[in-house]
């Protein structure tokens, strides 16, 4: 459950702590005294989008954090984000001026999808958005699959992994295409296999060609150079082989005197040999022609190679495309084969999707009983008791045009129908369902799904929308019911509802120094009593007030006190 709240410079909320409690939390106040604002507190925690316009004005940052008991599954979220698995989580949401903010989870930095995927398993909140969302008829199949969730995960799991296969297959199919475009495609083929076979391109040819390129366009410069060097060496009368073997001899006549002198002259000798040798590869270097016609074949091949990789890529790209061209065109050319082949594999999927499609729409079938009588029931204990409630299929299609429907979550069509008036025919809900009969529809839903899942906070933002009297009586009873087994919070005007609460908060506003703040005041259970007068609207008009708000609070203790 969430166990606390600690909100700063958020709307007109300047610094406000929150603790809640284990069962049926209460928030009213005043017609814009700032409710809503920690709903969008909680709603910022559970990874909703941040507007800079939700910092408070005047202020550079802000943070709202919350802390929350964990469940089994928020555990093995943790798990896979590398957290340790305590026994609670702190989810700290910092926002700032410049309209970026950050998230952590007990400390580290998470994203918001992260967050999200921790807290769907914490906290289930229903506030507006969800009128608009439940007329989504793709929506209302969600929430009836969310109902029978247990008996259909299997079959679910199952026909994704099918319908994947068959995409898969549908791509293979895509990519030979028609006879025309086959024959197309193989002619692409071949041309560019063929373009590359013949370029007959050799590793790192490229390089050296232009380094072979580069010595023939000097050859002038090279002969010169090694010309001059030869003549220093061997050829001027004062050259350095006839200076070496001077010396030598100069060192040959004393070389027998000592170790010093013979080992000096055994180096020199070495020299001359080296010098010898590099002036006959010299010779050999000027013995070699620099033929013209050469460059212009460097210039033709090199031509050929930039062409080549341009449309190719380099060498090892050219060989995977290469490879890769080969297998498709064996493909294409023997795709008569190939389209028999993946086609009677996909007839064979698609008569496995069918089957189970098939399966799980007779499961859900069997199931929508159960959920309409719960529904039915539940919105009769809330003051709707003439009230009949249908999920209709659209009739199931046959195999031969299946295909069409095929998805991950099988081939029904379905819609909620609704009267709630005896003698009245069913319509599909959407079109005749007023405000204060969905607010009881969506409580009872919540009841029905609550009643199955480990989520253990259920936020309500103004349940009680087009509600009161008698029926916000019943209301109050059935968040008593939940608040049971689950913690509730909820954002209300209703004053049975506000008399149910065990724990109560008071939302007011205020100026200071011209400044105007949202507070929040825990109430006791005498500031509970002058709230439910004050909601009743007999508080300060009649004495009578507050003592009706305390017959109303101890008629709710005694039905808590009966669950």
């Amino acid at each position: 459950m969430l166990r606390s709240i600690v909100i700063k410079n958020l709307a007109l909320v300047g610094s406000a702590e929150l603790e809640f409690g284990a069962g049926l939390n209460v928030l009213s106040g005043e017609t814009g005294a700032g409710k809503s604002i920690i709903v969008d507190a909680i709603m910022l925690l559970l990874g909703g989008k941040y507007d800079k316009s939700l910092l408070r004005f005047g202020e550079s940052l802000g943070f709202v954090e919350g802390v929350f008991d964990v469940t089994q599954s928020a555990r093995d979220v943790l798990a896979e984000m590398g957290h340790e698995t305590e026994d609670e989580v702190i989810v700290t949401r910092r926002f700032f001026d410049t309209g970026k903010n950050e998230t952590r989870v007990n400390g580290r930095v998470v994203t918001a999808s992260m967050v999200k995927q921790l807290t769907e398993r914490l906290v289930d909140i229903y506030g507006q958005h969800e009128y608009i969302s439940v007329a989504k008829i793709t929506e209302q199949g969600r929430l009836f699959d969310y109902y029978v969730r247990h008996n259909i995960e299997n079959m679910l799991d199952i026909l994704s992994e099918k319908v994947s296969q068959l995409n898969k297959i549908n791509e293979k199919l895509s990519s030979i295409g028609t006879n025309d475009d086959r024959e197309r495609l193989i002619d692409i083929l071949k041309y560019q296999i063929d373009e590359i076979e013949n370029a007959k391109v050799q590793p790192n040819e490229e390089e050296e060609l232009t380094a072979k390129r580069k010595v023939i366009a000097s050859a002038e410069k090279i002969n010169s150079a090694l010309a001059s060097a030869l003549n220093v060496l061997t050829e001027d009368e004062v050259c350095a082989v006839g200076l070496i073997d001077e010396a030598q001899s100069a060192l040959n006549s004393i070389s027998h005197l000592g170790g010093d002198y013979g080992e000096l002259f055994s180096r020199l000798k070495s020299a001359a040999e080296e010098v010898s040798d590099i002036a006959e590869s010299i010779r050999d270097e000027l013995d070699k022609d620099f033929d013209i016609a050469d460059l212009d074949k460097i210039e033709d091949r090199l031509d050929v190679l930039k062409n080549i990789r341009k449309k190719y890529g380099d060498y090892e790209r050219m060989t995977e495309f290469y490879n890769a061209s080969n297998e498709r065109l064996y493909n294409l050319i023997n795709s008569d084969k190939l389209f028999a082949k993946l086609n009677e594999e996909k007839e064979a999927l698609l008569d496995e999707i069918y089957e189970l499609s098939k399966s799980l729409s007779e499961t859900r079938k069997k199931l929508a009983k159960n959920f309409e009588t719960e529904i039915e029931k539940h919105l009769g204990e809330l003051g709707m008791g003439s009230v009949k409630f249908e999920i209709r299929f659209a009739p199931f299609p046959q195999r031969e045009e299946c295909e069409s429907f095929v998805s991950p979550k099988g081939m029904d069509k379905m819609e909620f129908y609704f009267s709630p008036n005896r003698g009245q025919p069913l319509q599909p809900m959407t079109k005749i369902i007023s405000g204060g009969e969905m607010s009881r529809f969506m409580l009872a839903l919540k009841v029905v799904n609550g009643e199955k899942d480990e989520m253990p906070t259920m936020i309500f933002d103004e349940i009680d929308v087009g509600i009161s009297g008698i029926t916000g009586r019943a209301v109050a009873q059935k968040l008593q019911q939940i608040a049971k087994t689950h913690q509730v919070l909820c954002v209300t005007h209703l004053p049975q509802i506000a008399a149910m609460a065990s724990e109560q908060f008071f939302i007011e506003k205020s100026v200071v120094d011209d400044q105007t703040f949202t507070n929040v005041t825990k109430l006791d259970r005498d500031g509970m009593i002058k709230e439910i007068a004050r909601l009743s609207g007999g508080y300060g008009v009649s004495n009578q007030a507050e003592v009706a708000a305390s017959e109303l609070k101890n008629w709710c203790d005694e039905y808590k006190n009966s669950l």
